[in-house]
């Protein structure tokens, strides 16, 4: 009986031990697969708070979230972890050490969605760093040291929604994480407040879809005070963007040394006060209206000044609504002018904008037209400088600048001509004899000593002056009216 006994204990033991592998192949997991410094359950693993520098080796393929933070892990290199954990969603490395990351350290988790990176001490983030992180759409790295962020630092993350770069010591604003649309398509939240931030980039952010405008957090940065920080933040206040309106108090900004609110310096810096624009546009243009909403992917209906609903662009009409929810005017017209009204529905909040569109009455010249008028000015001017030259160097010569001929006789000359000339201007005394009888030259000064003479010297109307003795009979006297203009010490040639 012994025997029989020791020889079933024999054969037992195998079986278990067949019976124990065959379970875990086939389940695929065992409890010796779960590292000595974690915690498992199921596919989740939580090795917070163990004062690990490195690690742990031998994770379990269909890890799905791993917790790593509280710990002393200083760097992350290439080979930190010894398989691919092509299940990985949610990696958490918060409140450690870490100053290092190298390019390749995500290479082996390319399905991670979830990186919280917070509360270390990175300084730099390197170029292409996330760039393996394809299907990544939360990447949390605030409370760092990051003063440097590489342009090339985010590419090829597609997926990424969510952002988080506060409370570090960046001086540059990122412009091109939010100008190329391409780069980062899904981004609805970038947090940048608590930072070195002094100048931002206003017209690129003026010009952003207000979904991602109502995401992107600027507060509590010392940004310097001008007008454009005044509009730009204004403007976000009267569209009622969450980016502002949860955190006013902590919008400021810094002129001569003194803290200043972003929505009060308007009287200092004597800003203009905010207005909405109005679209503006010309006869039988097109013009193209964004319904502007807070939230993606809203429902959205248009209704004319008339209150006639839009239909949509499979209409003929003039007006109608494209499919992304923009607003088409067709060949515009003076008519169309006024308030156009979007109502949009979303599945937290409803949403209704107004905008103005005004209409010129008159059609805007094209380039061809431009050309034609600037030809055409050109030309005029040139030819009114030919036609003063002509006048100026080509008059015919007068009849005295002849040699050998005289000049014809003037008759009924004014005395009115203040001018100097040797020109003869009266008739030759009849049969005068002597070469000068012809270039009879005689200056008068009039002076008021005789009864008939006004103030200054000037003839009063109806006398004449006096003529010399010598001179009688050999001209004609002038008419009083031109002798008027005639002032008393202007000599007069006669």
């Amino acid at each position: 009986m012994q025997h029989q006994s020791g020889c079933r204990g024999i054969w037992l033991l195998p079986l278990s031990l067949f019976l124990s592998s065959l379970g875990v192949a086939r389940t695929g997991r065992s409890l010796l697969s779960c590292p000595a410094a974690c915690l498992c359950a199921s596919n989740i693993l939580s090795c917070t708070k163990r004062g690990l520098v490195n690690v742990p080796q031998s994770l379990p393929h269909y890890t799905a979230q791993l917790d790593l933070s509280y710990n002393n892990l200083t760097h992350l290199r290439a080979q930190w972890t010894s398989v691919r954990l092509t299940h990985l969603h949610y990696l958490f490395l918060s409140h450690n050490y870490l100053y290092f990351i190298s390019t390749e350290a995500f290479s082996p988790v390319p399905k991670l969605r979830y990186l919280d990176l917070s509360s270390n001490h990175l300084r730099t983030l390197d170029e292409f760093l996330f760039s393996e992180l394809r299907e990544l759409e939360v990447l949390l790295l605030y409370n760092n040291r990051i003063m440097e962020v590489d342009r090339s630092a985010f590419d090829d993350m597609v997926h990424l929604q969510k952002l988080y770069l506060s409370q570090n010591q960046i001086a540059r604003f990122p412009v091109e994480l939010v100008k190329d649309r391409s780069k980062l398509p899904q981004l609805t939240l970038l947090d940048l407040s608590s930072n070195k931030l002094k100048l931002l980039p206003t017209s690129d952010l003026q010009d952003l879809p207000a979904w991602m405008k109502n995401g992107l957090y600027l507060h509590n940065n010392s940004l310097t005070c001008d007008c454009e920080i005044y509009k730009l933040f204004t403007h976000w206040q009267y569209r009622q963007l969450s980016s502002v309106m949860d955190f006013q108090e902590d919008l400021y900004c810094v002129h001569s040394k003194k803290t200043l609110s972003v929505f009060n310096m308007s009287s200092t810096l004597n800003c203009s006060e905010f207005k909405e624009c109005a679209f503006e546009a010309h006869l039988d243009e097109t013009l193209t209206i964004s319904c502007d909403t807070r939230q993606q992917g809203m429902t959205k209906e248009w209704v004319t000044p008339n209150n006639e609903r839009v239909p949509s662009e499979v209409g003929n009409g003039s007006v109608v609504m494209l499919g992304d929810g923009s607003l088409q005017l067709k060949r515009i017209r003076v008519e169309d002018q006024g308030l156009y009204t979007c109502y949009a529905v979303g599945e937290v909040f409803n949403e209704t904008l107004s905008v103005e569109v005004k209409v010129h009455n008159f059609t805007q010249h094209g380039p061809h037209d431009t050309l034609n008028t600037a030809y055409t000015t050109l030309v005029g001017c040139i030819l009114s400088v030919v036609l003063v030259l002509i006048y100026l160097y080509l008059t015919p010569c007068r009849c005295w600048c002849r040699a050998g001929e005289r000049p014809a006789s003037h008759q009924g000359d004014s005395l009115s001509s203040s001018m100097l000339s040797t020109t003869p201007n009266h008739d030759p005394v009849a049969g005068g004899g002597g070469k000068d009888s012809g270039f009879d030259r005689r200056v008068a000064f009039l002076e008021p000593t005789g009864p008939g003479q006004g103030q200054n010297g000037k003839l009063k109307p109806g006398n004449t002056l006096p003529v010399p003795e010598g001179a009688k009979g050999q001209r004609k006297m002038s008419d009083p009216e031109s002798v008027s203009s005639v002032f008393s010490d202007t000599p007069i040639v006669v």
